[in-house]
């Protein structure tokens, strides 16, 4: 997968890097030419100069074959501009904003784009909103066999309830992420554009229900 990052400070690089040693093709943008020197000798993605809401600049970086955007730079006002430009305008499905004040969280979530502030970031939390598998679990049990993660959905899923994913899954959805705000699901629950879905399961079916949940619903 082609993935852009807006940003090349410390957590840009890092995820840069990440990013790359699993495989994935990166392009990094950065208005400052000298940043790129983060990324090392050994990075081979695109470098590109501009500002990363800039529409040209987004499309010399690969944007509209991107399957994931992060905008990681030093300015909250920048990073959600850029992040709404790829969702809106390029239709590119996962998408990421860091921010520095958590306050605005919410704001952000409502417009529908997942956030990581600065104070509780790491790189796993970045990977699971970028990344559409490869669950990173959030918790498990002493014994280590059941563990709680966020799971990507496919976009086929909205409208339909989770417990129908949960059958299909045969997984336990522990709560949903909506706007910035926890839901424990009932019968009635249905999933929305947006939501982060957290699942309890046993470590030996991570991949079946990664596998259910990235496959669209069976009409009917």
């Amino acid at each position: 997968m082609h993935i852009v990052i807006m940003g090349c400070g410390r957590v840009g690089s890092t995820l840069a890097q990440t990013l790359e040693e699993l495989g994935h093709s990166v392009a990094v943008i950065d208005r400052d030419p000298s940043a790129f020197r983060r990324l090392g000798s050994h990075f081979s993605g695109r470098r590109i100069k501009g500002i990363g809401f800039d529409q040209d600049t987004l499309r010399e970086a690969g944007i509209e074959e991107a399957g994931a955007f992060a905008a990681v730079s030093s300015g909250d006002n920048s990073n959600i501009i850029a992040a709404r430009v790829a969702r809106e305008t390029f239709g590119v499905e996962n998408v990421a904003a860091r921010i520095y004040d958590p306050r605005r969280a919410e704001v952000y979530e409502r417009l529908g784009i997942p956030t990581v502030a600065t104070v509780r970031w790491t790189a796993d939390q970045m990977l699971r909103r970028l990344l559409p598998s490869g669950a990173e679990p959030l918790w498990r049990d002493p014994s280590g066999s059941v563990q709680l993660a966020e799971v990507h959905v496919n976009s086929a899923w909205v409208g339909h309830r989770v417990t129908r994913l949960e059958q299909t899954s045969g997984a336990r959805v522990a709560f949903v992420t909506r706007l910035g705000e926890g839901i424990l699901p009932t019968s009635e629950t249905v999933i929305q554009e947006g939501d982060l879905v957290h699942v309890v399961m046993h470590q030996a079916d991570v991949a079946a229900v990664e596998a259910a949940f990235e496959k669209a619903p069976e009409e009917g």
